[in-house]
């Protein structure tokens, strides 16, 4: 019973942190990209066609995560998860390339740009990969590979808890901010990966016991 309380908190968690978050980043659409996200408004003028491919399309991806993760949905209305996922990754590849163009020519500095470069062509990678793996009919590769990649996507949410974390602790910004490039991801990744080692661990035994 605590087990299951304890499932559906942290589900309702995701649930909030992926639909605001990505509510939130669409702030601008109201309140103006000078206004609600100045620090990065200069890509707005200098590339805007990789700036509001990344800030439109990221929070989609964002947004379909917890619908992904449903495997009721995924068990009962597995057309509506392919679909969902089509979405997905068209969102993440599009969003991700895009992402990559803004990482290289930052402002915020090399630090800054090396890490949300590699953030950008690892959510990419990921994601190509997984979608290759489910064209190939191989689910199981499939999943694990789409677990790396929502680890990436959920960086969105990290980010979002990391840069007002910073100012809650008077960091300068321009101090957290080449930092938090890296620790929006990084553990991100490093979670998804034990989270995989420590699934794997049954199917392992479950093989050895076949033989």
């Amino acid at each position: 019973m605590w087990t299951t309380g304890l499932e559906r908190a942290r589900t309702g968690l995701l649930w909030f942190l992926t639909i605001g978050v990505a509510v939130f980043s669409w702030r601008f659409m109201v309140g103006g990209v000078d206004t609600t996200m100045e620090f990065v408004a200069y890509h707005a003028q200098l590339r805007p066609i990789a700036f509001f491919a990344h800030v439109i399309l990221a929070p989609v991806a964002l947004a379909l995560v917890p619908f992904q993760l449903w495997q009721g949905l995924r068990n009962r209305r597995p057309q509506v998860h392919r679909l969902m996922g089509r979405a997905y990754g068209i969102a993440v590849l599009i969003s991700g390339a895009s992402g990559l163009c803004l990482a290289v020519t930052t402002e915020a500095g090399p630090v800054a740009a090396f890490g949300f470069g590699v953030l950008a062509v690892l959510w990419f990678g990921t994601t190509i990969t997984g979608i290759r793996l489910a064209m190939g009919g191989d689910h199981v590769a499939h999943r694990r590979w789409m677990i790396r990649s929502i680890a990436l996507t959920l960086a969105a949410v990290t980010l979002r808890l990391q840069i007002p974390a910073g100012m809650m602790l008077d960091i300068p910004f321009d101090t957290a901010y080449p930092a938090i490039a890296w620790l929006c991801w990084v553990p991100n990744l490093i979670v998804a990966e034990l989270v995989l080692r420590r699934s794997s661990k049954p199917l392992l035994k479950l093989r050895a016991a076949a033989q």
